[in-house]
């Protein structure tokens, strides 16, 4: 077997890719963070 018939042959699971855009991950991490602070001080538990 060839190396790109190797690496055809293995399926993706869904993980993180190396390729896909950092500034979009960075966003929507960042706002998950402001969210679940927002959540924290509303709920009192803070």
């Amino acid at each position: 077997m060839t190396a790109h018939s190797v690496t055809a042959a293995r399926v993706r699971t869904g993980g993180p890719q190396d390729d896909g855009p950092k500034i979009v991950e960075h966003i929507a991490g960042w706002t998950l963070v402001v969210v679940l602070a927002m959540l924290v001080t509303q709920l009192g538990l803070l």
